[in-house]
C-alpha cells in the first residue's frame, strides 16, 4: 500500500468531505481515505497498481471538486 496525499479544493461542509471519502473510497485498491475539511488535505492509502493518481483525480473531479 502507498500513501497518496491530495490537496482538494471545494469542500465547504462534512457532506463534502462524505462524498469525498465514498468517491474516492469506491475505487478498486483503495484502503482508506482521510479527509481534513479545513486544509483540503486528503490522504489516500491505496494499492498503485488498481488505483493510480489519474483514476485518484477522476473521482474526486467527477464529484464537483478540484484537485490542486
Amino acid at each position: 500500500m502507498n500513501t497518496l496525499i491530495l490537496n482538494v479544493t471545494g469542500m465547504r461542509c462534512m457532506g463534502c468531505v462524505n462524498s469525498v471519502k465514498n468517491l474516492v473510497s469506491a475505487l478498486p485498491g483503495v484502503a482508506s481515505v482521510e479527509v481534513d475539511l479545513a486544509s483540503g488535505r486528503v490522504e489516500i492509502s491505496h494499492d498503485p497498481a488498481r488505483a493510480d493518481l489519474p483514476a485518484i483525480r477522476q473521482a474526486i473531479e467527477s464529484g464537483g471538486f478540484q484537485v490542486a
